[in-house]
C-alpha cells in the first residue's frame, strides 16, 4: 500500500508532459495484452475449425465413396443415393457442415466420370442442397448471391435459369460476373442473350472470362452476332468483335465494313485487326481513301494490314508514304514496296541522296 502511495506521489509530482506519455503507455501495454489474447483465442478456434473440417470432410467423403461404389455393383443408384440423401439430410440446416457437405461433392464430382459423376450430380438435385442455394439467391448479402449462384454453374442446375437471369442487372460487378459465367456455361451461345439488351459495361477480364468459358465447348453451333456488332453499349461491340475474330465470322465482313467508322477509336482499331486476320481485301480502299483523316495509331495499324494483304495495285499509296514522318509507317511502306515491285524500291537506292533516311533503305535491302 505505502509503495501505491509513493508511486502515487511520484506520478503527482511528475511534468504534465511526463504524466501523458506514462498514460499512453499503460494504455498501450493493455490493449497489447488484450490482442494477444485475442489472437492467441483466433488462433485456436481456426485450429479446432480446421480440424473439424477434416474430420467432417473425410466422414463425409467415406460415406459417399462408399455408397457410390457400392450402388454401381449391386446395380442401385437410386435406391442408395436415397439413403445417403437421408443420411446427409439433418446436416443440411447446419451452414458449416453444409458448406463441407457441397465441397465434398463437388471435388469427388471433379475426380470422377461416367456413373458416379452422374450420381453425385443426382443426390445434389434430389436432396435439399439446392434449395439453400435457392435461399442464397434471395439473401441482402450480396456475397450470398454470387456463391448461390456459382454453387448451381458447379452442379449444372439448368432449372435456376430463371432465377437466376433476374440478375444479370444486379448493382454488385461479382454477382452479375457469376451470373454471366452461368449463362455461357451451361447454355453456351444461347446464354449470350444478355448482351441484346445489356446497358453495363462489360470489364475486359470479364469478356476475357467468357471467351475462355466458350472455348471449353467442341462442335458449338455460333450465332449471327450483328446484333452485337451493332450494339449502342461500346463493350458488347468490344467482346463481338472478338468472336469474330476467334471464330472467322466471315459473314460479318459487311457490318465490319461500316464499324470502321465507329465514333470510338479503340473499335476502329479493334476492327481494323479483325478485318486484317479475316484477310478483307474490300476494307484497304476504304482505308486507303481515308488514311489522312485518321490518328495515328489507326495509320499504323492500316499498315500493318497491308503488310498481310498487299497488292501491286497499292504502289501508289505505298510509294506516297515512303516518307512518312512516322518511322515505323515509313519501314512498312518501304518493306512492302521492295516485296511488290523491286524496281522501285531500286531507283530510290538510287536517288538515296534525296532520301533523308538512307539508314532505313538500307536495312531494308539487307533483310
Amino acid at each position: 500500500m505505502e509503495t501505491f502511495k509513493i508511486l502515487q506521489n511520484y506520478f503527482q509530482q511528475l511534468p504534465i508532459e511526463l504524466k501523458f506519455v506514462w498514460v499512453l503507455s499503460f494504455i498501450l501495454t493493455v490493449f497489447a495484452i488484450i490482442f494477444t489474447f485475442y489472437l492467441k483465442i483466433l488462433r485456436n478456434s481456426l485450429r479446432k475449425k480446421e480440424a473439424l473440417t477434416i474430420k467432417y470432410q473425410k466422414e463425409y467423403e467415406d460415406l459417399l465413396l462408399s455408397f457410390l461404389f457400392e450402388e454401381i455393383e449391386n446395380n442401385e443408384l437410386s435406391n442408395k443415393q436415397n439413403q445417403f440423401i437421408k443420411t446427409i439430410e439433418n446436416e443440411i440446416n447446419n451452414n458449416f457442415k453444409r458448406k463441407i457437405i457441397v465441397e465434398t461433392l463437388l471435388k469427388l464430382k471433379n475426380e470422377v466420370s461416367g456413373e458416379i459423376e452422374t450420381a453425385i450430380q443426382d443426390i445434389y438435385l434430389k436432396s435439399n442442397l439446392k434449395e439453400h442455394a435457392y435461399k442464397q439467391l434471395k439473401s441482402k448479402k450480396w456475397d450470398k448471391v454470387a456463391n448461390g449462384i456459382k454453387e448451381f454453374t458447379k452442379f449444372k442446375v439448368k432449372e435456376a435459369y430463371p432465377e437466376i437471369k433476374k440478375l444479370i442487372k444486379y448493382p454488385k460487378k461479382e454477382v452479375r460476373k457469376e451470373v454471366e459465367l452461368y449463362l455461357v456455361s451451361l447454355f453456351h451461345f444461347e446464354g449470350l442473350e444478355f448482351l441484346n439488351d445489356l446497358k453495363i459495361s462489360l470489364s475486359e477480364w470479364d469478356q476475357i472470362e467468357l471467351l475462355e468459358e466458350l472455348q471449353k465447348l467442341d462442335n458449338q453451333e455460333i450465332p449471327d452476332i450483328t446484333v452485337w456488332l451493332n450494339s449502342k453499349n461500346e463493350s458488347v461491340v468490344s467482346f463481338s468483335l472478338k468472336l469474330a475474330k476467334i471464330y472467322n465470322k466471315y459473314e460479318t465482313v459487311e457490318t465490319l465494313l461500316k464499324l470502321l467508322n465507329h465514333k470510338n477509336q479503340k473499335i476502329r482499331l479493334q476492327v481494323i485487326d479483325v478485318l486484317t486476320h479475316l484477310q478483307v481485301f474490300d476494307a484497304k480502299d476504304i482505308l486507303k481513301n481515308s488514311f489522312k483523316k485518321r490518328s495515328q495509331e489507326e495509320k499504323i495499324a492500316i499498315f500493318k494490314m497491308f503488310e498481310n494483304i498487299c497488292e501491286p495495285s497499292d504502289e501508289d499509296f505505298i510509294v506516297e508514304n515512303t516518307t512518312n514522318s512516322n518511322f515505323e509507317i515509313q519501314y512498312l511502306a518501304i518493306k512492302m514496296l521492295k516485296e511488290i515491285n523491286e524496281k522501285a524500291f531500286n531507283y530510290l537506292l538510287k536517288n538515296q541522296n534525296k532520301f533523308y533516311n538512307k539508314e532505313l533503305l538500307k536495312f531494308v535491302q539487307n533483310n
